[in-house]
């Protein structure tokens, strides 16, 4: 587990891709319980160790996480989320024939528990959720392209389906595309802007996807990552 920054209040890390945020029907080791063994060992704590999860990311989705140590830190870090303070940015490289080098994307979605599969629907539509981003076009090799995707709500495979919908599946994703090639999900949580639940002082991480995987190496993601 990748360790970005940690304090009396916070753990942030970094998600490996395929690694639940926390516990699944997989029973696979997630990445919770990695930050409670990981405070338990480095402190010798004894019996349960409080780590609070205020945010996740999908299971095929990397990039950074925050955990909170304390109840309270928690319950504020969730309030941030939930209100839109936090600021949540995504790389994605995407497959198709761009139409807009920018938009904002508004959809209505709607999960299908059983075949754990995420639809666009009509707004009315009995428990369909709002779901916004907006994304902008970075770079373009061939027929694939950088995307920075600006994430104002949380909701569970959103960009993957939001992209779909207007047709840029994400390179890799077979769930949400038909015919993609077999390979790990290229999007990750690059960025992650909060503010400190006790200081209030404004906390930024970044970090840069693995570039040895899939097509994230075709770009210059440090031209982007380092403005």
């Amino acid at each position: 587990m990748e360790i970005l920054y940690e304090d009396n209040h916070l753990l942030v890390v970094v998600k490996p891709q395929n690694v639940p945020t926390q516990e699944d029907s997989s029973k696979d080791k997630d990445l919770l319980t990695m930050a409670k063994e990981y405070i338990k060992e480095k402190y010798n704590k004894p019996g349960n160790v409080y780590v609070g999860l205020v945010h996740r990311l999908d299971r095929p989705t990397g990039g950074i996480v925050v955990f909170a140590k304390t109840s309270k830190a928690a319950a504020r870090l969730s309030d941030q989320f939930r209100n839109g303070e936090a600021e949540k940015t995504y790389f994605a490289v995407v497959k198709g024939n761009v139409k807009q080098k920018s938009a904002k994307l508004v959809n209505y979605l709607l999960k299908d528990e059983v075949n754990n599969k995420v639809k666009v629907v009509p707004m009315l539509t009995e428990g369909a959720k709002r779901a916004e981003l907006d994304y902008t076009v970075l770079d373009s090799v061939d027929n694939l392209h950088l995307l920075k995707v600006k994430l104002f709500t949380g909701r569970g495979h959103q960009i993957r389906v939001q992209l779909a919908n207007v047709a840029l599946p994400i390179y890799g994703d077979q769930k949400y595309a038909e015919n993609m090639e077999k390979a790990s999900l290229n999007l990750f949580a690059v960025e992650l802007k909060i503010y400190h639940p006790i200081s209030k002082d404004k906390l930024v991480f970044r970090v840069y996807p693995p570039e040895n995987l899939n097509m994230w190496n075709k770009f210059n993601l440090e031209k982007y990552l380092s403005l």
